[in-house]
C-alpha cells in the first residue's frame, strides 16, 4: 500500500535519522536536527553486514549492540516515535526506506571507518540525485579528524602534537540537551524484531556473565560516568595502571557505540580539577587520536604503517596462538588479562599491552592475529583503536614504541599487581602462592607447589617460552628488517 492515503503537505513529509554508532538521544546532533524540522521522525538502525570492506561487528560487540538498541528503542518510543530495525546492505535498505516512508530528507552522525566513509559518499550522492536532502553531523567526536593539524596544515602522527593541537582548538562545541519529543510519521514502517537478528549467543551463552558486569545503553553509560567521576577519577592517573584496583573508567565501550558523547566527558570533566582528570582527557584524547590516523591512513587494520615490518619474519604458530587465546601461557599476569577478556568482554588497558607484547615479541605472532582476537571478543571493539593500539605495541605503526621495548611479564606484574589481587582473580588455581612467587610460580620449590596445590605443568602450565631467549630472539628479528633497510 502507498505510505500515504492523501497527499502530504511539506510539513508531513518525514525526516529518517539513521543511527549507526551513537545510540543516545542526548547530543545527538542529527535527532536534534530532524527534530527541529518540526517534521515526522523515523529513527532507523540496519545490521549492516553486507557492505563490501566492512568490519562485521564481533561476537562480544554483537552482544553489546542487541541490548544497546533495546535500550535505544525504549528511550525512543518514550518521546514519541520508535526505533525501526532492518538488516541488509545500507545502499539497499536506507533509499528503499525512503521510498516506503515518503521521506524527503536523511540526517545521520558520520562513521570515519573507510568502509563507512565510503558507503555514506555513494549513498549521500544517490540520495541527492533522487532530491533527498541528506544531512551528515559530527556526533562522534570532539574534533573531526582532518582539523587537527600540524603549522604546516598536515596530519600528525605523534600523539604529543596531536595532543597540542587539539587543545588549541579550544573546548568543543558545549553537549546538546535531547529531544523532548518526536512526531511519529502518519504510518509506522515495518521493521525487524531485534529478538529475529540472532545477536545474543545460545549455544553456548559464552556470554553469561557480561551481563552482571554491563548495562548497555544511555542510562547505562550515564550512570558509568556518574560513577567514575565520583569515585575514581580523582586518582586516575595513579591508579588506572593497576589491574587489582577498580581505577579505570570502563566507558570505553559506551564511547564506541556512541551512547555517550565525548563532548559530554569532556565538558562535565573539563571542571574538575588535579592531575586525575587531565590524565582522563588524555585518553580521550588517544582515542581522537586513533581516528586521527584510521582517518589519514584507511589500510591502518591490515597494514604496517612502517613499511620495513612487511619484511618481518612472523612465526607461523597456531598453537601458539591458541594458548595465548585461552590464557594458557605460563606468565601470570598475560593469562590473567586473556581470561579476563574472555569472561568479561573486557581486558584492563596496561594488562592489554602486556598481552600484546607478549604475543608480538615473545611469541612472534603477527599483531594482526592478536587485532582480530580483540575484535571478536572486546565489548569496545573499536577498528581505529583497536588498530592504532596493536601497531603501537609492535613498533610498526605511528607514534610506536621502538621495537626493542619488549614488556617483561614478571617485571610487568610485579609491578602493577605486586599483592597478586588481579592474578588471583583470574588464575585462581595459583590463588595460594605468596606473593613473592605468584608472577614466577616456576620458581617455587617443589613443598611449595605442593602447600598451593600446584603442579606445574598439569593445574597451571610450563612458560611457554624463556623470556630472556624470546626477547633476544625478538631482537635478533628486528635486526633482520633494519639491515634489509639499510641495504635497500
Amino acid at each position: 500500500m502507498p505510505p500515504f492515503t492523501k497527499n502530504p503537505s511539506p510539513s508531513e513529509l518525514p525526516v529518517i535519522v539513521w543511527f549507526r554508532q551513537d545510540l543516545r538521544l542526548a547530543d545527538n546532533p542529527a535527532l536534534v536536527a530532524a527534530a527541529e524540522t518540526g517534521r515526522p521522525v523515523i529513527p532507523l538502525f540496519i545490521l549492516d553486514d553486507e557492505t563490501p570492506g566492512r568490519w562485521a561487528p564481533g561476537g562480544a560487540s554483537r552482544w553489546w549492540l542487541e541490548r544497546s538498541l533495546a535500550a535505544l528503542g525504549r528511550d525512543l518510543a518514550h518521546i514519541g516515535s520508535p526505533l525501526i530495525l532492518r538488516r541488509g546492505n545500507a545502499e539497499a535498505v536506507l533509499p528503499a526506506l525512503v521510498a516506503e516512508s515518503g521521506a524527503t530528507a536523511v540526517f545521520w552522525n558520520r562513521c570515519y571507518e573507510p568502509f563507512a566513509i565510503a558507503r555514506d559518499t555513494r549513498l549521500k550522492a544517490e540520495l541527492k540525485a533522487g532530491g533527498v536532502e541528506v544531512r551528515s553531523h559530527n556526533g562522534s567526536l570532539l574534533r573531526e579528524p582532518w582539523e587537527v593539524n600540524s603549522k604546516a596544515g598536515t596530519p600528525l602522527k605523534v600523539f604529543t602534537p596531536f595532543w597540542k593541537a587539539l587543545q588549541a582548538l579550544g573546548d568543543p562545541d558545549k553537549p546538546l540537551a535531547p529531544p523532548a519529543r518526536l512526531s511519529p510519521p502518519a504510518q509506522q514502517p515495518a521493521g525487524d524484531a531485534l529478538a529475529h537478528w540472532g545477536l545474543y549467543p545460545a549455544r553456548p551463552d559464552w556470554a553469561a556473565g557480561f551481563g552482571a558486569l554491563w548495562t548497555p545503553g544511555e542510562a547505562g553509560a550515564q550512570a558509568r560516568f556518574a560513577d567514575f567521576s565520583a569515585a575514581a577519577i580523582t586518582d586516575y592517573a595513579d591508579q588506572r595502571n593497576v589491574p587489582g584496583q577498580p581505577g579505570t573508567s570502563r566507558l570505553s565501550p559506551h564511547l564506541h557505540w556512541g551512547e555517550i558523547s565525548p563532548r559530554m566527558l569532556w565538558h562535565a570533566t573539563r571542571s574538575e580539577a588535579g592531575g586525575g582528570a587531565e590524565s582522563f582527557l588524555r585518553e580521550v584524547g588517544w582515542r581522537e587520536f586513533s581516528c586521527h590516523l584510521l582517518h589519514h591512513e584507511p589500510l591502518l587494520p591490515q597494514r604496517n604503517l612502517r613499511g620495513e615490518f612487511d619484511s618481518f619474519p612472523w612465526a607461523d604458530d597456531a598453537a601458539g596462538l591458541g594458548r595465548w587465546q585461552r590464557g594458557e601461557t605460563g606468565y601470570p599476569i598475560v593469562d590473567a588479562g586473556l581470561r579476563e577478556l574472555w569472561a568479561t568482554g573486557w581486558m584492563h588497558n596496561r594488562v592489554r599491552m602486556i598481552a600484546a607484547s607478549f604475543l608480538i615479541k615473545d611469541l612472534l605472532i603477527d599483531w594482526r592475529h592478536g587485532q582480530d582476537w580483540f575484535w571478536d571478543t572486546l565489548v569496545d571493539a573499536d577498528l581505529a583503536a583497536n588498530a592504532a593500539s596493536w601497531q603501537w605495541v609492535a613498533g610498526c605503526g605511528a607514534d610506536a614504541a621502538p621495537y626493542f621495548r619488549v614488556f617483561n611479564p614478571v617485571l610487568q606484574g610485579m609491578k602493577f599487581d605486586p599483592d597478586g589481587r588481579y592474578v588471583r582473580r583470574w588464575v585462581p588455581e595459583l590463588a595460594r602462592l605468596p606473593d613473592s612467587l605468584l608472577h614466577t610460580p616456576w620458581t617455587a620449590a617443589p613443598l611449595v607447589l605442593e602447600a598451593a596445590g600446584i603442579r606445574m605443568g598439569k593445574t597451571y602450565p610450563m612458560p611457554m617460552v624463556d623470556h630472556g631467549k624470546a626477547r633476544d630472539r625478538a631482537l635478533a628479528a628486528f635486526g633482520t628488517i633494519k639491515k634489509k633497510t639499510a641495504l635497500s
